[in-house]
């Protein structure tokens, strides 16, 4: 084996080792459709959009995720058998998975495209927009990794597409109220870790501009006794 091959074969593993170790933040694709009224005490239930999830233990943890968001905005959870103001229907689930190359450019001329757009012919050293060295987000990101060697590398990676879909019914007339979509990208299936993040996008600024696209970034845990950082909202596209 060459040295080169050598130090290919050893180089990858690691490198896609410390992409995995990077990861902080958690970012979703957020878009919202909305005509809520400002809170007034008014009363909803939370409901599956696919009946047979509705007794499950699931997706009672999930709904109590959602409800103590809307407790916090000023609305109540419904007692009883008394008639909401609100129904809110909540679907989510993940995909099957998307394989994809990922190809980094050693020292010399290249061509390429990554998360940040398309680049043309140039060398490591100018390479603009710092992909290098960054770690992976799980979110609505590409992962790309640092080659200390300087050789073009090829790679695949599995990602899975998580989605979490809310909407709220005014009961008396059925007046839809409010429409969202979060979607994020993530290297496993694990919605109980998933759909808490999505959830806490979608209320990120909520009920948020209507028809606008955003992207939402949680940051991780905090440490010790820090308090919680909030997430941050950036626009991405106005309908």
């Amino acid at each position: 084996m060459s040295f080169r091959r050598t130090i290919l074969t050893v180089a990858a593993p690691f490198a896609l080792l410390l992409t995995s170790a990077c990861a902080t933040s958690f970012r979703a694709d957020v878009s919202r459709f909305q005509m809520m009224p400002a809170p007034q005490g008014q009363s909803f239930v939370v409901q599956a959009a696919d009946p047979r999830k509705q007794n499950g233990i699931e997706f009672q943890n999930y709904a109590q995720l959602v409800s103590s968001r809307l407790t916090a905005l000023g609305y109540r959870q419904a007692e009883g058998d008394a008639k909401p103001t609100f129904v809110v229907s909540m679907d989510y689930g993940v995909d099957n998975g998307h394989e994809k190359i990922v190809t980094t450019p050693g020292i010399g001329p290249s061509w390429g495209w990554g998360p940040y757009g398309s680049w043309g012919v140039g060398y490591r050293r100018g390479f603009r927009g710092g992909l290098y060295g960054r770690g992976f987000y799980y979110g609505w990101q590409d992962p790309f990794w640092y080659d200390p060697f300087g050789y073009p590398q090829v790679n695949s990676y599995t990602y899975y597409v998580s989605q979490l879909e809310l909407k709220i019914r005014r009961t008396a007339d059925g007046q839809a109220l409010f429409e969202g979509r979060a979607r994020a990208r993530s290297t496993d299936q694990a919605l109980p870790r998933l759909v808490p993040n999505l959830v806490e996008a979608m209320f990120a600024g909520f009920p948020g501009r209507s028809g606008e696209d955003v992207m939402i970034t949680i940051p991780p845990p905090p440490k010790g006794g820090e308090a919680p950082a909030p997430a941050t909202i950036r626009p991405t596209r106005n309908r």
